[in-house]
């Protein structure tokens, strides 16, 4: 199987993360054509807008899939043109993916969470505060976390439990 990297695992939940809560109202950091193609480049993609497009579509794919609000099939559609090549390597096999160019990155995002779901099922998931549209990737021994932030999500979830139970007292 290809080896996904931890740098391939930040990735994913950094493209996960492209559409947070900002003042209340869901924000698309990779709707503006220009700065979504900076945010390619700065990861190593080619920064076109035909990889930019696929992208989006395969992070929305990807949400929904990790949300649970549908199956991994819909996944199918990013990896099209996605071929694993194996090769000899280093006393081992080594498999390299290899697509259509502007299919690539959005593929090796499909691959990471292939790799994530295989290797520690359920460590990548939604923040527990319904309010907030980030992801986690629990990386604790406990498979514990909740939040995408304890700062944040954590701190304001846990005054707003206790906010709740000093109501009803």
């Amino acid at each position: 199987m290809h080896h996904v990297t931890r740098e391939d695992e930040d990735h994913l939940l950094e493209l996960l993360n492209t559409t947070p809560v900002v003042h209340g109202k869901v924000v698309d950091e990779l709707a503006d054509e220009a700065q979504g193609r900076a945010w390619l480049l700065r990861r190593n993609g080619r920064g076109t807008a035909g990889e930019l497009k696929r992208l989006i579509a395969a992070r929305d794919s990807l949400q929904r899939v990790v949300r649970g609000e549908t199956g991994p099939d819909e996944l199918m559609q990013v990896l099209r043109t996605a071929v694993l090549v194996p090769a000899a390597g280093e006393g081992t096999i080594v498999w390299t993916l290899e697509s259509e160019p502007e299919d690539l990155f959005a593929a090796r995002s499909v691959l990471a969470w292939v790799g994530l779901e295989n290797s520690r099922p359920g460590r990548l998931r939604p923040c527990a505060n319904v309010e907030c549209r980030l992801f986690l990737i629990d990386r604790s021994n406990g498979n514990r976390a909740q939040w995408c932030s304890m700062a944040v999500c954590g701190n304001r979830m846990k005054a707003r439990r206790h906010y709740e139970r000093s109501q009803t007292k």
